[in-house]
């Protein structure tokens, strides 16, 4: 879809993997460290030096492996335990029985809760639990009977090992909301757009053309009627895939902005080849007429040109629901203020005001020339959008946009993708 923001995937689980694979060669480098202290007291020593050489040529040989979920595959698991199973299991061979029976460590000592952090890592806590019972059960066999050290260690790694698990089903099930989330935004940003679109432009010609097609008669009052239907068939899909805007239901007073007028808006721009600031009155001038009057600062009100477009063509939309609702002969008034940190555009009308419920009533209708033509506009610029109409004294459109915002760079972004 044209325009759509690319939705960035993150993962909160990459950085238990890192941990891990530097888990693994401190664990690795103290297990040595272990052996190389008490070596003279092992009844086979040679046998437990060809397991750390194994074990030393593994570890590193294996850190890709554990570098995340895709590579860290079942073969791999099963082979990894295997080293730490085997290890302790060729304890009681290797070493002398009284520091068995003492409470020593195992050959792969605290090395092998990596291989069953791997295990909860890659599938969860169901995964741990199975890694970490065969670990108890390897341990009992190693000191014949449950010692309290023993029970102790594998309880504590059984515990730890499901708790990681857990944790990480967790984090990868908030993942997958968060990245649905950021799409269903995106789309709903993309579905918003095109309404504005088509707003601007089909639906106002198929109004005008239903509105002549009445005044001449004939064949051109078919070609209205069918327009017409036409017209309404489109609004209804057109609001029916919208998300309810923050705040409450927001309707149109008309429809927006006309297409002519905001053509001759872009072309007061410079072109779409600029991407400098521009002069926002620039863009104004052609709104200003004998009915329609334009007070600016008197000198350059600068904005960045995404937002300096969509400010106009909301004015436009505003200004055209003047002329629908309030009459062709209707006098308006568009006051320009540039603030320090915002620019504000208030557009003014003397008609009669916008009876009370009655945006509401229009977006039912699928009317959405203030929801989508001015609000949404405003707030896709990080500005606000506030209608005020008292019954009897005309209505005020007060438009604020900031001059720097974090979504400028987006906003223009989607401008040039259009």
């Amino acid at each position: 879809m044209p325009g759509r923001g690319k939705v960035m995937r993150m993962s909160v689980e990459q950085p238990m993997w890192r941990a891990l694979a530097g888990y693994r060669v401190l664990a690795m480098v103290y297990a040595v460290g272990l052996f190389a202290t008490a070596h003279a007291e092992f009844r086979r020593p040679w046998l437990a030096v060809a397991y750390f050489a194994l074990l030393v040529v593994w570890t590193p040989a294996t850190l890709p492996r554990v570098a995340n979920a895709a590579a860290c595959t079942k073969r791999f698991l099963a082979a990894d335990l295997t080293v730490a199973l085997a290890g302790i299991l060729l304890t009681p061979v290797a070493d002398a029985p009284e520091r068995i029976a003492a409470g020593g460590p195992t050959l792969p000592s605290i090395w092998t809760a990596g291989a069953v952090l791997a295990f909860a890592l890659k599938g969860g806590w169901r995964w741990a639990a199975l890694a970490s019972t065969l670990v108890a059960v390897a341990n009992l066999i190693e000191r014949g009977g449950p010692a309290r050290d023993t029970v102790h260690n594998v309880i504590l790694v059984w515990v730890a090992s499901i708790a990681i698990g857990y944790v990480v089903e967790v984090a990868r099930a908030s993942e997958r909301t968060l990245a649905r989330a950021l799409e269903i935004e995106a789309a709903t940003r993309e579905r918003e757009r095109l309404a504005r679109d088509i707003h601007d432009s089909v639906l106002q010609v198929l109004a005008m053309v239903q509105r002549r097609g009445a005044v001449i008669g004939g064949e051109a009052a078919e070609l209205g009627r069918m327009a017409g239907e036409q017209e309404v068939a489109l609004r209804t899909l057109v609001s029916g895939g919208l998300v309810p805007l923050p705040g409450g239901a927001e309707g149109t007073a008309g429809a927006a902005a006309d297409p002519l007028t905001a053509g001759a808006a872009g072309r007061a721009a410079g072109g779409d080849a600029a991407h400098g600031p521009v002069d926002l009155r620039a863009l104004l001038a052609p709104y200003a007429d004998a009915l329609v009057g334009l007070a600016d600062p008197g000198a350059p009100v600068p904005l960045a040109q995404a937002s300096a477009r969509e400010l106009a063509a909301a004015v436009g939309a505003a200004l055209d629901n003047v002329r629908t609702h309030v009459g062709a002969d209707a006098r308006a008034w568009i006051l320009v203020e540039d603030e320090p940190d915002e620019v504000i555009v208030t557009v003014r009308d003397d008609g009669p005001g916008i009876p009370e419920g009655r945006l509401a009533q229009a977006e039912g209708e699928g009317r959405l020339g203030v929801a989508l033509s001015i609000r949404g506009r405003l707030r896709d610029l990080g500005g606000s959008a506030e209608l005020i109409s008292v019954p009897g004294q005309g209505t005020e459109v007060e438009l604020r946009v900031p001059k720097h915002h974090s979504g400028e760079q987006d906003a223009r972004g989607k401008a040039e993708q259009r």
